[in-house]
């Protein structure tokens, strides 16, 4: 199983995206928690407490978590996976940049690939 644990739900994704998901298993998408800014580490702990369980309760045989979003949060987080001997994996992506005739800069991303944290 390979669980989509960002603020990007997989019916967005690429198809090279998308099929390097499935290398890991059926893609399940669950929604990045909102982290406020004036959280304190504590309730940083608490959410990933909370997210835990629910990971564990749909843990099926191989799963890893993809993982990206708020940097303390998904530092607490992927550490408690692994130490649960979950794999955590970060996608990985090209960014290129391209001029508007206006001058504004507008990123696009490609994916590459996912890389395990």
């Amino acid at each position: 199983m390979f669980i989509n644990l960002t603020n990007h739900p997989s019916s967005g994704w690429s198809e090279a995206q998308l099929a390097a998901a499935h290398q890991y298993g059926d893609i399940v998408d669950m929604s990045f928690p909102i982290v406020e800014p004036y959280f304190t580490k504590d309730d940083i702990l608490r959410l990933v407490k909370e997210c835990m369980e629910v990971i564990m309760g749909m843990r099926d045989g191989d799963t890893v978590v993809h993982v990206m979003g708020e940097m303390t949060f998904t530092h607490n987080l992927v550490n408690a996976l692994e130490e649960a001997d979950i794999i955590c994996l970060a996608s990985t992506t090209e960014r290129n940049i391209v001029m508007t005739p206006d001058g504004k800069k507008l990123s696009e991303f490609k994916f590459v690939q996912f890389r395990e944290y």
